[in-house]
């Protein structure tokens, strides 16, 4: 197994060790380098700046994305690691002196079950970390250096000495118990909001799955059975739709059959005396669908919708 040691300021974990944040965005200023060392499931570290050598707490690798700085606000707000947008916005642009964009993109490295050690059990870098090193630095757990690591985190972890959120069955402590990472981990384990809207984002290709817009502020990943109504934060239990669709389908005009069919309500024109863009797609099956088939709606969450939310 891989792990990563990313570098960061003592400001951003402090923030968000206060808050407990049940999910993280641990953002880097550029998003023209994707970053593709670990697989889903892996452990991030995070190691402060010099002085303070210490890992100080981690959390399990979800994926990388490169969003505007607006839409990597909307989907993680204060899990950013700071208190308001325009926050976020001024930090990017201390990194990039030269950038006056106005929403500029940057690259999420979105993080699961994130952890906190107390400041007593704070980890010394390990001793082969270079003071050359601006990003971070990955491990190979098979190695000795990389298994020294990760066995002295798994004793923090399973000491309880730490800040968490993920603590249940399939989170932190079973999970370093069962040795189990990757797909089967992130399938098991309880994502967040963010990581939710950017996995179906990223599943949709970016498109609405009804019109096929590629319009990126205008797109938002719909849960198909409500958090609220104890609907997952699973990609099968979503869907990508422009602005509007996603409220019709959340008001039952629109809704989606277990055959990946679009229907649109009679009650639209009834109500609204109007509709006529929108019966246009009746009938029709998605335009754009994961092509993992694993990753598509959800039969059971698609007749839920149907059944309970459609205004049939």
């Amino acid at each position: 197994m891989k792990l990563w040691v990313g570098v960061t300021d003592k400001n951003w974990f402090m923030s968000l060790m206060t808050r407990r944040a049940d999910e993280v965005n641990f953002w880097q200023p550029s998003g023209s380098r994707e970053f593709r060392v670990l697989q889903p499931g892996e452990p991030f570290l995070f190691k402060l700046h010099s002085p303070d050598n210490f890992i100080v707490g981690g959390g399990f690798f979800v994926r990388y994305s490169a969003l505007p700085v607006s839409l990597a606000w909307s989907a993680f707000e204060l899990n950013n690691g700071v208190d308001s947008q325009s926050a976020l916005r001024e930090r990017v642009r201390q990194y990039r002196k030269s950038s006056e964009e106005l929403d500029p993109i940057i690259g999420c490295n979105i993080l699961t079950a994130p952890f906190f050690f107390r400041r007593e059990d704070w980890i010394v870098a390990p001793r082969d970390w270079a003071p050359n090193i601006v990003s971070g630095k990955s491990y190979d757990t098979s190695l000795e250096i990389g298994k020294e690591l990760w066995t002295n985190v798994q004793q923090v972890l399973r000491s309880g000495a730490v800040r968490a959120v993920d603590v249940e069955p399939g989170g932190i402590r079973n999970n370093i118990e069962s040795e189990r990472f990757g797909q089967e981990y992130l399938t098991r384990s309880r994502l967040g909001q963010g990581a939710f809207r950017v996995l179906v984002t990223e599943a949709y290709q970016r498109r609405c799955a009804i019109t096929g817009e590629k319009t990126l502020p205008v797109l938002e990943a719909a849960h198909i059975q409500p958090f609220a109504d104890l609907g997952p934060h699973q990609v099968t239990n979503g869907m990508l739709l422009r602005s509007d669709m996603h409220k019709l389908f959340d008001l039952g005009y629109i809704t989606v059959t277990p055959e990946l069919r679009v229907e649109v309500s009679s009650k639209l024109r009834q109500d609204w005396s109007n509709g006529r863009d929108y019966y246009a797609h009746h009938g029709r099956e998605l335009i754009v669908m994961p092509t993992d088939v694993s990753q598509r709606p959800s039969s059971a969450s698609l007749q839920w919708h149907n059944e309970r939310v459609f205004k049939s």
